[in-house]
């Protein structure tokens, strides 16, 4: 199986199966997880070091991992940086990472990079999804917008066909408001999110040089929480009671959906995305225990209660296997 097919499918079909298990009401409620998802079962002996390279969206995630996965091996070490996903694939590359954390898809010339140097494509696990949230303060009375209308605040080029905006006037907002330019910020160009904000917000369009482009997500979502007038943009996992994630709509005109549990899992909402883990996998060879021990931990029922309590949602079982098979694991 493909990466490209399975992205299709990851997309159009898996999404459907999730099980629904609390209402979602609130993003900060933790999802439970689909009770078929299998226990972790430690193996003995196993020792080494993992070290994991590239999204800083993904970061706490993966430390998340590592930390609990120690606790079942005591000869176990881990290694996290959180460089941003452009840095994922060339570490992989190098031989420097055992995994490569990705909030986007991998890019043609970087698939195209790690094939010329190992004759095999790499594979993107997709371990659980994530909400790209449009952010305000608080206090902002906003509810809601479309991409055209995120086209037009964020970006120079405008590709998505609306006029500038540069103050809160111009989205409707009234009294002290309506004159105050919007303070705009984002992540810097290493980031999978600034690619995919890029990608599906603006056309692929440019960023304004007004976006004040931030090292991590967190820095996004303080200086929002800081600024009456800002926006920004994050992963939900993020989101502080300081800040107010908007509701989107992909078309002008067309119903805002809410950055919740149900739309995450049935697609509707216009900014949602897999969460990747880039492997180095040879097709129908065999991983090394240490790897492999990792990845069946990050899709047993433990791993994904992890990804939960961080503030995402779950991958089902369905999905969990057919990430196993695609690095040669039986579920």
């Amino acid at each position: 199986m493909t990466f490209q097919v399975f992205r299709w499918v990851g997309k159009v079909a898996l999404l459907a199966t999730v099980v629904f298990a609390v209402p979602a009401a609130s993003v900060h409620a933790q999802v439970k997880v689909d009770p078929n998802l299998k226990s972790y079962k430690p193996v003995a002996g196993l020792s080494g070091q993992l070290k994991s390279v590239g999204s800083d969206s993904m970061n706490s995630l993966m430390l998340l991992w590592t930390e609990k996965f120690k606790e079942y091996y005591k000869g176990v070490r881990t290694e996290v940086e959180g460089q941003g996903s452009s840095k994922a694939m060339p570490a992989l590359i190098e031989g420097a990472a055992s995994f490569g954390p990705m909030s986007r898809d991998a890019k043609s010339n970087e698939i195209a990079d790690f094939q010329k140097k190992y004759g095999y494509k790499p594979v993107l696990l997709p371990t659980s999804i994530d909400l790209l949230a449009v952010y305000v303060h608080k206090d902002n009375p906003l509810q809601n917008a479309s991409l055209e209308q995120l086209d037009s605040i964020f970006s120079s080029t405008r590709k998505l066909g609306g006029e500038a905006v540069e103050k809160w006037g111009q989205v409707g907002l009234t009294g002290d408001f309506a004159n105050e330019p919007i303070a705009l910020f984002g992540r810097n160009a290493a980031s999978g999110t600034y690619g995919f904000f890029k990608e599906k917000a603006l056309g692929n369009g440019d960023f304004r040089n007004q976006v004040n482009e931030q090292p991590g997500s967190t820095a996004v979502i303080q200086s929002v929480g800081e600024n009456r007038f800002a926006m920004g943009y994050s992963g939900i996992g993020y989101k502080t009671p300081a800040v107010k994630a908007i509701s989107l709509s992909a078309k002008k005109g067309e119903a805002a959906i809410e950055p919740t549990e149900e739309n995450a899992y049935n697609g509707k909402y216009p900014l949602s995305r897999y969460l990747f883990l880039a492997v180095n996998y040879k097709p129908t060879s065999k991983l090394e225990p240490l790897r492999k021990e990792f990845i069946k931990f990050v899709f047993s029922k433990e791993g994904q209660e992890l990804a939960a309590k961080d503030g995402y949602f779950p991958v089902d079982a369905k999905t969990a296997n057919k990430a196993l098979q695609m690095v040669g694991i039986e579920p």
